[in-house]
This record gives structure tokens, sequence and C-alpha cells, in this order.
């Protein structure tokens, strides 16, 4: 593709263009090299512009850049004002505009986006619709897995899934839209089909995050002017911003009495060996019984989202009840087979809100015992740590106060900082730093009629210990401990 059309519909300057062939655009000075552009990108940690001569290096002739580079003279130097925002076009221009092709169902809130992904996803498949999907679990369609590094994609690597996504037969695509995606331009030029709003709280605020929850918010309203049309949580206080915000028409849900889908009443129950939810929706004055797969009235709300994507498309009662029964979500309450009188879910509960949500969501259903196993980040978002010890202490029969992504910082601080707030809830606790003896603990321990929950890695398969990401999977961590205690 000629250069001149990837820098289609962005404004910049050359002081010596040519119209060159492109084979690729690259933004990672290891990925450059002869007819690939390189876009100097500024990042939280690196700025691209510095590694604009090691591009130069390995072959690339074309630049884009919004500061001054030292590259040779034979180079074509393209300045523009803001590189991130530039690179989502060119990749735009460069894959052939394929969210254009399909249905993008942008999901944006602070809590619940990867759930409402996959249930949407579950409904529309079981509706006839292949369906990607994008987010904080990766990325796949049919049988193809896709890694990702980020909940929204850098928008290269977004607009290149969504065109294998295109090609590969998709209708569909649901991807989460983090408030830090849509804040470096990871989706502009993206064409959104519906938005999804499900709630906002406090969070991801700090250094190389939010400057403030004012801006955080702001950020959440963003994708509403991209979308055709939107589905809102009737219960958020925020909605009534995001409303004002909606280009084209919305839809609303939730238990408010004047929504379009409204949960009339929900019941926990357990089918197919899973904790789940029986619930009735009201839509216009009709009222339908429907079960999902998933535990807790969250779920039963998330739900009416699928219903109302699945309207929108056009699909059928019975696909939704197919779809609604069968989803199934990596990490997010997920409920593992083992061969003992208790209960153990994983989920990717990480901060105090999510946490609480898991805990009450487990009290509902029958137990003896809640067991919670949970530790923090280390080296930020150190107010956390006050949030999931209070509330573990205040609402779990037994915390184990764990490890979580310490970094370089000491697992034992921690936990002991994370205790000390279990303590002020007078709840009963240990401390087991190494998260394989902890989970080991857990099932060791476990008593007729416990539930366990492991909340905070969820999907995640490694755990970061000064500076490296080590292989870490929990659900081989229970295993193995289900397996000694078979031997017992």
């Amino acid at each position: 593709m000629k250069i001149r059309e990837i820098l289609n519909g962005i404004e910049y300057s050359c002081a010596s263009f040519c119209d060159v062939d492109i084979a690729d655009i690259a933004y990672d000075s290891r990925k450059a090299g002869e007819g690939i552009v390189f876009v100097c990108l500024k990042g939280a940690f690196a700025d691209g512009h510095k590694y604009a001569t090691s591009a130069y290096e390995k072959g690339s002739r074309v630049f884009v850049c919004s500061d001054e580079i030292n590259v040779g003279a034979d180079a074509i130097v393209i300045t523009v004002k803001d590189t991130r925002a530039a690179l989502a076009k060119m990749s735009c221009n460069f894959f052939r505009h394929p969210s254009k092709e399909m249905a993008v169902i942008g999901i944006t809130g602070t809590k619940g986006k990867t759930t409402v992904a996959h249930i949407v996803k579950s409904v529309l498949e079981a509706g006839g619709m292949m369906t990607g999907i994008i987010g904080t679990v990766g990325a796949r369609f049919g049988d193809t897995v896709l890694p990702t590094v980020n909940t929204t994609p850098e928008s290269y690597e977004l607009q290149k899934m969504f065109r294998q996504m295109a090609d590969g037969g998709c209708k569909a695509v649901a991807i989460e839209v983090s408030s830090l995606g849509l804040k470096a331009h990871r989706t502009d030029g993206t064409s959104f089909a519906l938005g999804v709003f499900t709630n906002l709280y406090p969070d991801h605020i700090g250094t190389n995050e939010h400057e403030s929850y004012e801006e955080y918010a702001y950020w959440k309203t963003r994708l509403f002017p991209l979308c055709d049309f939107s589905v809102l949580n009737a219960d958020d206080p925020f909605t009534s911003v995001v409303a004002e915000n909606c280009a084209g028409e919305y839809v609303t849900y939730g238990e408010a009495e004047d929504c379009d889908y409204r949960l009339v009443s929900s019941e926990k129950i357990k089918f197919d060996n899973k904790l789940g939810m029986s619930f009735t929706c009201e839509h216009k004055g009709e009222l339908k019984p429907y079960r999902i797969s998933l535990p807790g009235d969250v779920n039963a709300s998330n739900a009416l989202v699928a219903l109302a994507v699945a309207d929108f498309f056009g699909i059928g009662d019975d696909a939704k009840a197919k779809g609604l029964e069968g989803v199934f979500v990596k990490g997010r309450g997920e409920m593992l087979e083992v061969d003992g009188d208790f209960t153990v879910i994983i989920d990717y509960a990480h901060n105090g809100v999510s946490l609480k949500s898991i805990i009450e969501t487990a009290r509902a259903y029958e137990h003896n015992r809640i067991v919670t196993l949970f530790g923090s980040v280390g080296g930020r978002t150190e107010c956390r740590r006050e949030e999931l010890g209070s509330v573990s202490g205040k609402l779990s029969d037994l915390s184990i106060i764990t490890s979580d992504d310490p970094n370089f910082e000491d697992p034992q601080s921690i936990c002991e900082e994370i205790a000390a707030y279990c303590k002020a809830q007078n709840g009963e606790y240990v401390i087991i730093p190494d998260r394989a003896e902890a989970i080991e603990y857990a099932v060791m321990n476990a008593q007729k009629g416990d539930i366990i929950i492991l909340a905070g890695k969820g999907h995640e398969e490694t755990m970061k210990i000064k500076g490296e990401n080590v292989p870490f999977v929990e659900k081989d961590e229970v295993y193995k401990a289900m397996k000694k205690r078979a031997e017992d």
C-alpha cells in the first residue's frame, strides 16, 4: 500500500514527500525494517523518538513523528501533531477499515466488561452470529486465540485483529473498551455499532493512569459519541451523564421501574453443577423467564445487556436462553470441578468493590464457611490494600492473605499491611506469602460445605515477581493440592 493511502485523513507535513510502497507499520524498533514505516509513539515508560535511529539502522526509511528525530538524509520524515492518533488512523487505512465489515460492540465501565462481553458473545453465537471477543482475557474467534497485552490493544494490533476476525467470518465483535484505551486513541477510527455502559466507580487513578476521578469518568463517556446505538445501566447514577453523550438511540437495563429491560425478580440456583441464577425480565410489558450459568444478582443484571443486544440483531428467544445457559467466563466466578464436598471459585476480583461483590455472591448460596484467598499488587494502588483487607475481614469467615503480583515489593510486608485492616474488622486470617502454599493450605484445610474464593488472579497465568512474569496457573495449583489431599 502507498504511504499516501495509509496517511489518508491525517494532517501532516513533510519536507521531501515521496509516495513509496509500504509493507507494514511498526512502533517497536525491533520490528522495523525495509518497507516498514516506523511510528514514534510516546508511552508511559519510553519515547519512540529515541528509537528512530535504531529503526533506521534496521532498514526503515519512512518515519512518522511529532518531535525531531535523528535519521539519515534519505529518510522520509512525516510530522504529525499526535503520533498515537496518527497510528490509529494509519492502522485503519492499512487494514482497510475492517470494523466496517462487522458489528463492533464496545463495552465500557469499571466492573463487568469481561463478563458482559462473554455473555453477549455466547448469546449472539447461539443465534448464529459468529462473534469475536477482545479484552482482559485475550482475543479469540472460533478456534483462533490471539494474544493481547492491554485490555484494549494498541490501535495497530486492534485493527489487525479486526481484519483477522472479518476475514475469518465474524459478523460481530464484543470488545472491552477501557478508559485508558480511549485516552490513548487505541479505538480511534473504529466503527462501533453498539456501545454498552455497565457502571462507574473510582479506579485506575494514579501514576501512569488517570490524574483524577473526573478525568477517569470523562474518558468513559468518550465511547458513546462513536456509537449508533447504546445499552446503558439505569441503576448507575453516572448513566445520566453517559446518556447526554450518546450520539444515537439508547435503551436502559436494570431494576429501575422505568428502564427498558427490567430485572423483575431473580433467584440463586444450581444447575449442571454450576452456581447460577434464574431471573425474569420485563420488556415492553412482557415477562420472560431465563437462567444464566453464572452466580450472583449482578450476572442476572449483566444478562439483560445480552438480551438488549440480541434484540438489536433480531435474535429469537430460544437462542437467547441457550446462550445464557451455556455462557462460561474464564476467571470470573469460575467454579472448578473438585472431588470434594466443598466449592472452589476463581475470580479476578482485585479491588474492594469487586471482592465485596464475589464474597456477597458466595454467601447467598448455601455454605459452611467463606474462605477468601487474596493479595494485592506491589508498587502501586496501595489504597486497595485497605479496601481488600477491610472487605474480607468483615465478610469472610477466614482470610488467607498471600501474594498477587508483588513485583519488587516485599510480599510479607504487603500481606502484613493488608492483615492490619483485616484485623481491624475482627476478621480471622492467616498470612502465607507464597501463593501456591496458600492455595494448598486452603484445600488441605477445607471443611464440608466451605466455599473457597481464590481472588485477584482470575484468568492470568503469570505472577509478576521482581520484574519478571513467572508462570503461575492458579487452577493447576488447586489440582496439585487436591491430589495431595486425596493421598493424605
